[in-house]
């Protein structure tokens, strides 16, 4: 591989990292992202780089394709097909509330009730047959589905896990009337025994099957037209890349496509630095994603909730992301307190400053009357306008409001902004057991080192890294994500009743199909990495834990020393007058892709000294300290000297915000370390 291309699409901007692993040439893009159709933004960022698309050798891309059209409920329109009596299951759910202490709300699932339709099949708990599929019956359901205009079908059938054998009866039938590849099975996408978490995630499959399918194949085409002569790669929520013939089966995978790939750069940067603990934060301009790395690994997850009533059990990088980017919209609410987001005023019209129309303030407005933003050298603005204007916005609707002058509103919308955040990154912390004094904040997005200090002060951090290019570290995370496939295999049975060569075939089964998919694929990899986890509980609780597995180790006893190790670990607690369930038995298979070195990110040209890399001063605003006079450095400038705060760091892609008594230097890798 000599030429490649990582590309994330965001809320907001669209950012490309194209390099060349033998000159070690590295060519940048950030362009506005084309939300009508984000394929635009992706070949307009490619462009720019002026390179031969026939002289790329990989495109890797990370989307927001499939979690957007969700979270807007624009997705396609999907019948279902259950057994009878359940076709309710999607919308009972588990009898939570939208807001738990709250007397209103509602719940909308994905498939309505009129095209969820119910046929004649029954099996047990075991598997066994108690009703037969009738055959007739589905067809007919099939067929009314199609009249009413359905574009996807999604089969759901009780007890599938434990026995596949009508949905896959069911599959076969509609494939011979069904007009498209749009077919989703229950048990295929996620194999668990919980009617509604699998119903849930197969309608989520289906219904952004065909916008994803359609969204790829258009940019494949493009691409091929182009001249580039190979398969478009896909971030998968779980950190992974899938080729672009085989996305679209298992679309569910996707979501949270784009803050996988960012946390996946943090985890090789933090590998490279010899930092292997590390708090991920990634402030872009509609929200902010924080999650965990621990001895150099990204947390993954099978309990994402997307929103109320989505629960997603695909395996994914366990990313927490709350509505506080740049371009979050502050307002006073009826109670007279100050809020700042969910809103987000997006690439359109944007904050103020963008001068794209916008007219509510956003934390880009606030960080810029606080002196932190230069508004000249604000990225996709073409015509500028003052910080009197702005400040003019800022004072009318929230200043006024709260008795406050424009910025003192502009700190208050600050510090409001910071809690939220601070927030996030406690319920991926300390909610969980970790300290996050033994951690360093790794902050990247446009915004993200904008704030990082002040957050890293607030929980005792004692250390920001931020790497050399942190507004693309998302592009640069497709550039090293690896190929990975996951596989579930559900058990539900005491350990005590399993044999070890029912737990070893398990596992072979999963080896063998994971190798025949990557082989399929035909994505070159270095090496196939094989990991192997168990999900238990004791008999009668409801959580589970997750176990690391050897395969060379996979027995009932090593099962049930590690269980019990885990629950000590995690309750300090021994149960052994408990049985342990094994739940299920879980494969991913990594194949390692090259991985381009990352040197040339940084492209600086140190000066002699620190005055050499200053273009400016100006005074800023300091939570605790007020406004300060401040050195404004230029980043591609900076020797190799400790640089003391206060201190505004300035790039092409971010702004960097050093404290009073903060101090930062550059390691050898171009990142810059800072001291809290």
């Amino acid at each position: 591989m000599t030429i490649s291309v990582g590309i994330d699409v965001g809320g907001t901007f669209t950012d490309l990292i194209l390099m060349n692993d033998v000159t070690g040439a590295v060519r940048l893009s950030k362009v506005l992202t084309t939300l009508d159709n984000q394929a635009f933004g992706v070949l307009q960022a490619l462009a720019d780089t002026e390179v031969s698309l026939a002289a790329v050798d990989s495109i890797v891309h990370g989307t927001t394709t499939t979690t957007n059209a969700i979270l807007e409920r624009k997705v396609a329109r999907v019948g279902m097909i259950a057994t009878r009596g359940f076709r309710d299951t999607l919308e009972l759910g588990r009898r939570t509330r939208p807001t738990a202490y709250g007397l209103k709300g509602s719940f909308k699932p994905l498939i309505p009730r009129e095209l969820r339709l119910e046929v004649d099949e029954r099996l047990d708990g075991k598997g066994q047959v108690l009703t037969p599929l009738d055959e007739t019956q589905f067809l007919a359901a099939v067929k009314a589905l199609m009249a009413s205009g359905v574009e996807a079908l999604l089969i759901h059938f009780l007890h599938s896990y434990a026995n596949p054998v009508h949905e896959l009866r069911a599959l076969e039938l509609a494939k011979t009337v069904w007009p498209n590849h749009y077919l989703t099975v229950g048990h295929q996408v996620i194999s668990e025994y919980r009617e509604y978490e699998r119903g849930t995630a197969g309608a989520v499959n289906a219904a952004v099957q065909p916008i994803l399918d359609r969204y790829i194949q258009r940019l494949q085409s493009e691409l091929t037209k182009e001249g580039f002569g190979h398969d478009l790669l896909v971030m998968q929520g779980n950190g992974g890349t899938v080729g672009a013939r085989s996305v679209a089966r298992m679309a569910v995978n996707t979501v949270m496509s784009g803050p996988a790939s960012g946390v996946m750069a943090a985890a090789h940067i933090g590998r490279i630095a010899n930092i292997l603990n590390l708090i991920t934060y990634d402030m872009g301009g509609t929200s902010s994603d924080v999650a965990l790395i621990e001895k150099g690994l990204p947390k993954v997850s099978s309990e994402l909730e997307l929103e109320y009533g989505m629960p997603i059990h695909v395996p994914m990088v366990d990313v927490h992301t709350v509505g506080a980017g740049g371009g979050s919209i502050a307002s006073v609410n009826t109670a007279g307190i100050l809020q700042v987001g969910p809103r987000s005023a997006g690439a359109r019209p944007g904050p103020i400053c963008y001068s794209r129309g916008g007219t509510e303030p956003t934390i880009t407005d606030a960080n810029l009357l606080l002196g932190r933003l230069d508004s000249t050298k604000l990225l996709s603005v073409s015509n500028p306008v003052t910080v009197e204007y702005v400040s003019e916005h800022v004072l009318q609707k929230i200043g006024q409001p709260l008795g406050l002058s424009a910025k003192e509103a502009a700190a208050a919308i600050l510090r409001v902004a910071n809690h939220n955040m601070v927030g996030a990154i406690r319920l991926v912390s300390l909610a969980r057991g970790h300290d996050p004094r033994d951690f360093a904040l790794f902050a990247f997005g446009g915004a993200g080192p904008l704030h990082a200090t002040a957050l890293a002060r607030e929980l005792g951090i004692p250390s920001v890294l931020i790497p050399a290019r942190p507004g693309l570290t998302n592009a640069l995370g497709c550039l090293v994500a690896d190929v990975r496939h996951d596989f579930v295999k559900p058990v539900n049975r005491l350990l005590k009743r399993l044999t070890d060569a029912e737990i070893a075939d398990a596992l072979d089964q999963q080896i063998a199909e994971g190798l025949g998919i990557i082989a399929k694929d035909g994505i070159p990899v270095t090496d196939i990495e094989i990991l192997h986890t168990a999900e238990m509980q004791f008999q009668g609780q409801s959580h589970l834990l997750s176990v690391e597995l050897l395969r060379q180790n996979a027995t009932v006893e090593s099962l049930q020393q590690a269980f019990a190790k885990a629950y000590w670990n995690r309750f300090e607690v021994e149960l052994a007058e408990l049985l342990p369930v094994l739940s299920s038995l879980n494969t991913s298979l990594v194949g390692k892709r090259r991985v381009p070195s990352l040197s040339q990110l940084s492209q600086s040209t140190p000066a002699a000294t620190l005055a050499g890399a200053e273009v400016n001063r100006r005074p800023v605003w300091f939570d605790g300290a007020g406004w300060l006079d401040t050195s404004v450095y230029a980043r591609d400038r900076l020797p190799d000297v400790d640089i003391p705060g206060p201190a505004i760091i300035e790039q092409l892609d971010t702004t960097i915000v050093l404290e009073p008594s903060n101090v930062a230097r550059h390691d050898a890798f171009g990142n810059l370390l800072i001291t809290i």
